[in-house]
């Protein structure tokens, strides 16, 4: 089998120095395509920008911005069998961009914030019969958001993660599937989920 994966966080740019971001570190996409890989399947790892080490055997398509991410996984999606879009998106970026860097003034400034491409959505509405796997880091009423993305965003299932997560090495995850229904809870290090996520994809999914 052969998976897209998507990781880390990726950058808006006010201007050529600053940007916005998150503090994604990219672990648990990293934790999922080593998962993979070690499981006996094929990644195509689709990166912002981390510091962590590229898992071996996997092919790296690296990004920095919300627009590059969505044309390298519309380009490569085809070959795939299915998407797990772990990658921390902006979704929202500065409508223009300053050339060079902005001037302080000492006056307040506004600056015009536009939605950025939905990436698995997108891959949603083009997957016939392959599988998608979302990503949700919901802090109010978690679980009923995280089910609304899953179908308006036509996943398979998705991970719903608490905002804890966030550049730690451990998390806890509740996987959702199409019916709604939690299917499994777990915590523990990134990596263990990682190989339990592969593991329920291969005999649900992908069966």
């Amino acid at each position: 089998m052969k998976i897209l994966i998507t990781a880390g966080p990726t950058r808006e740019y006010l201007d050529d120095v600053r940007f916005l971001s998150n503090a994604s570190s990219g672990r648990m996409g990293y934790s999922i395509a080593q998962a993979a890989i070690d499981a006996g399947h094929e990644v195509v790892l689709v990166s912002g920008p981390v510091a962590l080490p590229v898992p071996a055997g996997c092919e790296l398509v690296s990004v920095e911005g919300t627009r590059d991410m969505y044309d390298a996984c519309l380009a490569r999606f085809a070959e795939c069998d299915g998407v797990i879009a772990s990658a921390a998106v902006c979704d929202y970026g500065p409508r223009e961009r300053t050339s060079g860097k902005r001037v302080k003034t000492g006056l307040p400034i506004t600056i015009e914030l536009v939605e950025m491409p939905d990436i698995i959505a997108e891959l949603g509405r083009q997957k016939g019969q392959r599988w998608s796997v979302g990503f949700a880091l919901e802090a109010q009423d978690p679980h009923r958001r995280a089910v609304e993305k899953l179908h308006k965003k036509n996943c398979d299932a998705i991970v719903l993660n608490r905002t804890t997560a966030i550049g730690a090495n451990d998390n806890s995850i509740e996987l959702i599937d199409s019916t709604d229904t939690t299917v499994a809870k777990w915590t523990g290090s990134k990596i263990d989920i990682a190989h339990r996520l592969i593991a329920w994809i291969v005999g649900t999914l992908a069966d």
